[in-house]
């Protein structure tokens, strides 16, 4: 399964299907084409939440390689950590209304592995990015609307930052995007360090900075 992002074909390649991950990386200005690599991604025995991110990462990169050996990947894997629990994407709305329940009113930790690779030159780039949130303590009610309506299901932890209509993020430390699924920032300077011109700096296309400022961006 792939897709062009547009006609200007260049060798990037996103190794993922999530909406937002492609909206992301689109605001940023690249031209890209679209891969879901098929990979195992649970977590071996004992590996820490941080390990597992890295590793996924490189592994949806390397998987989508095969097919596009003369392209740059660019990979990404979110995970929700709360206590001593990781969240995926929830298996159903019962599940998912357990994770909402969970985080409800509570701070956790969002962690995304954002990987590079370039088989042809053989080099890779692998980083780990982390998120506080802090969620706001949302009714019952606002928790069933919200698993009728479909959304949590395709969303570690079961909930979007940016779904303005259950809005269940009181307000965060760290990088904004990372949550959404792909850290702009932290992969506007992995892909500068590797001499890839990106067109629109995080700090004009972010949706943080652009409404709030962010004072990561403006590092850039």
């Amino acid at each position: 399964m792939c897709t062009w992002e547009n006609s200007e074909r260049i060798p990037l390649v996103l190794a993922s299907g999530s909406p937002r991950r492609r909206r992301l990386l689109s605001v940023m200005g690249l031209s890209f084409q679209t891969t879901v690599p098929a990979i195992d991604e649970s977590a071996g025995e004992g590996e820490k939440p941080e390990a597992l991110a890295r590793r996924l990462s490189l592994l949806k990169a390397r998987a989508a390689a095969e097919a596009y050996a003369d392209a740059i990947i660019i990979a990404a894997d979110t995970l929700v950590v709360c206590g001593g629990s990781v969240l995926g994407k929830p298996a159903d709305a019962s599940e998912a209304r357990e994770m909402l329940v969970m985080l409800r009113g509570r701070q956790h930790r969002v962690l995304s592995g954002v990987a590079l690779y370039d088989a042809t030159r053989r080099r890779q780039s692998v980083q780990i990015v982390k998120t506080m949130v802090y969620m706001r303590d949302y009714t019952e009610a606002e928790i069933r609307r919200y698993v009728a309506s479909g959304e949590p299901m395709d969303k570690a932890g079961a909930y979007a930052i940016q779904d303005q209509d259950f809005s269940p993020v009181a307000r965060i430390d760290g990088c904004y995007t990372n949550v959404v699924g792909l850290p702009l920032c932290h992969l506007y300077r992995m892909l500068a360090d590797w001499d890839i011109e990106i067109p629109i700096r995080p700090l004009t296309c972010c949706p943080l900075a652009v409404g709030a400022g962010c004072s990561l961006a403006e590092r850039l």
